[in-house]
């Protein structure tokens, strides 16, 4: 079969790129493609050719290659706006060279269709036209397409290098005005190097996504630590605005299927992508990608359809009420809104979805706390505290949605950094955000000991997530206090009436988990965790014995959780040191006896009318 030779067939319309600039005039305002899909040598021909231009404004999303029109000597004939500030305008822009326009990446589209953004000149890549003269936009349709659409004259310079991608990527030859031949390397984003914060963010990420998920993730380093926790899980699905190499690795391991997508299901579906020739490669003429214009994937419509939609932003600083900027540090411009609020309000929406903002709990090299009691002056909120959802760092997950501000307050002071903790938790006294008498622990000296949670599985084959109690639980735990028979009541506090506030519930979560511990037992719930059983010892230091007890909501007694409890903490004792446990007992408690006396170890017990009294050592007999 002879090769299409689309030169030949199209030689009216091709020019060199110096002829193709021309078509500007002085005042246009000029749109240039996205990402890695920057037309490197229409940009460098625009600045090159440019004697006869003036005051002419550069529009564009996100730009990865070269931004030589920001240079200082050329502000008289271009001026810069951008919907996202890449890192090479950042400086510019900070030097007043440039603009920036806050906008939801969902909304650009109708921008310039309703001409309130007007676009005179779109500078776009393509891939060489085939046979019936259609041409990919490749590795970014975004709000590519949109400006196409929508300018005067659209000048493409057919990059043969350009991965082919398939969906609503494509446009036709007549849509074109010029066509500037020139083959060039598609721009590479350099894989980000991970570290052990980065890690646990994606750690806790991952535990939220359940297999059968729609993800939307993008590029940095949160989704690229995000993928090894990933690698288990199955039949995810993708609908994102974007997406790096992360995709690949998790494809080719069997995550990522989407087969159980709602909307075009066994698809990934994007807008563009941005990575290594590894990943160009991967997506060229690979029909498993599909990719569409921002008013399709960032539509908020759209993503709520999709069944357990997992929206994964990141934000830059977070008050305690949770308010998220994203775009700025204080009044300096860094990043923008781009698609995080599609998303979050998208992600929300869906049935059994989740809207997550991610962030390392510090900045500045540990200097500063990225969780702080009001946002740095000049800060803009990009996901308000009636959007905000889920917030992860390092330290854990904070839910906020429905939650009062005190709630919210202390969610968040138990994900922040240790060091600065006792601060956030002052700050917010001053503020009256919490109760005046809420326990300050030295949480800088303090360090939850995650290597005691531990998932176990009771007799009726239910599984439980054991773990140290945080002081987040307060409001989980009143609730299983208050939800108690009266039975239950009489039998754990000898007494038929008892009220369990604020000041008495605080002492079992705020503990300094070295002298004191507690282990609660919690399944998922409505609003989040639910704590089902507590189980505590209090340690005399002298003694080096310890008062022992637990509890266990009514409706999950008799299926072993006393007998788990009981030996767990056991286990955490002996390690640490504690010789003895004692507890008081009832004789009506009958259960609980019999957990203590088949504990395999000698018991001691003394009645003194009303109580048993149990004491023994943490040596079983014959060990």
């Amino acid at each position: 079969m002879q090769e299409f030779d689309w030169k030949e067939k199209y030689k009216d319309k091709i020019q060199i790129a110096s002829r193709a600039m021309k078509l500007i005039k002085s005042g246009d305002r000029v749109f240039i493609g996205t990402g890695c899909g920057q037309p490197q040598h229409l940009v460098h021909a625009l600045v090159e050719y440019s004697s006869h231009i003036y005051d002419a404004h550069i529009v564009h999303l996100l730009t990865m290659g070269a931004a030589p029109y920001v240079d200082e000597k050329f502000r008289e004939k271009f001026k810069m706006n951008s919907f996202f500030i890449a890192d090479n305008v950042r400086d510019a822009l900070q030097k007043g060279i440039g603009d920036y326009t806050p906008i939801f990446l969902s909304e650009i589209p109708v921008e310039f269709e309703s001409g309130r953004i007007p676009i005179d000149v779109a500078l776009i890549t393509i891939t060489p036209p085939d046979a019936n003269g259609l041409c990919s936009l490749g590795v970014s349709v975004d709000i590519v397409k949109a400006a196409a659409a929508n300018a005067k004259y659209v000048i493409a310079q057919v990059n043969g290098n350009m991965p082919r991608t398939f969906g609503d990527s494509f446009l036709h030859i007549n849509a074109i005005d010029v066509l500037v031949p020139y083959d060039e390397d598609v721009i590479e984003i350099p894989m980000p190097e991970l570290d052990d914060t980065l890690r646990s963010i994606g750690q806790n990420i991952a535990r939220l996504v359940e297999d059968g998920s729609t993800i939307e993730c993008g590029i940095g380093r949160i989704p690229q630590a995000l993928v090894e926790f990933l690698a288990e899980k199955r039949d995810l699905g993708v609908h994102t605005e974007m997406f790096s190499d992360w995709i690949i690795d998790l494809i080719e391991c069997g995550a990522i299927t989407c087969a159980k997508k709602t909307l075009n299901r066994g698809k990934v579906v994007a807008s563009f992508c941005m990575g290594s020739k590894r990943l160009y490669e991967y997506v060229n003429n690979n029909p498993f990608f599909e990719f569409y214009p921002t008013e399709y994937v960032n539509d908020i419509n759209i993503i709520s359809q999709h069944e357990k939609m997992v929206g994964i932003n990141v934000g830059l600083e977070i008050d305690l009420t949770g308010q998220v900027c994203s775009d700025s540090l204080g009044y300096q411009f860094y990043s923008g809104i781009g698609g995080q609020v599609d998303f979050i309000r998208g992600a929300a929406r869906s049935r059994g979805g989740k809207a997550i903002i991610a962030m390392p709990s510090t900045a500045r090299d540990g200097r500063v706390s990225r969780i702080v009691p009001h946002l740095t002056e000049g800060a803009g909120v990009v996901t308000t505290r009636g959007d905000v959802h889920y917030v992860v760092t390092e330290y854990g997950v904070a839910y906020l949605h429905g939650k009062s501000i005190r709630e919210r307050v202390l969610d968040l002071i138990n994900i922040a950094h240790p060091k600065f903790r006792k601060a956030l938790m002052q700050a917010a006294k001053a503020k009256n955000y919490i109760y005046q008498d809420q326990i300050e622990l030295v949480s800088d000296e303090l360090s939850y000991p995650k290597e005691l949670e531990h998932y176990s599985t009771l007799r009726d084959g239910t599984e439980i997530f054991f773990r140290p109690v945080k002081p987040t639980d307060e409001p989980a735990l009143s609730e299983m206090m208050y939800s108690l028979s009266e039975a239950s009541v009489k039998t754990r506090y000898m007494t038929g009436t008892v009220a369990f506030p604020h000041s008495h519930i605080q002492q079992l979560t705020n503990i300094d988990y070295k002298k004191d511990v507690a282990i609660v037992g919690v399944v998922p719930g409505i609003s989040g965790e639910e704590v089902v059983a507590i189980a505590q010892y209090f340690l005399d230091p002298h003694s080096q014995a310890a008062e022992v007890a637990f509890l266990v909501q009514d409706e999950w007694q008799q299926k072993g959780m006393g007998t788990f409890l009981l030996e767990y903490v056991t286990q955490i004792a002996k390690k640490r040191g504690v010789k003895r446990f004692f507890a008081k007992v009832l004789p009506s408690n009958k259960s609980m006896l019999a957990v203590f006396h088949n504990s395999g170890y000698k018991v001691n017990t003394e009645f003194d009318g009303d109580a048993y009294s149990i004491t023994y050592d943490l040596v079983k007999e014959g060990g």
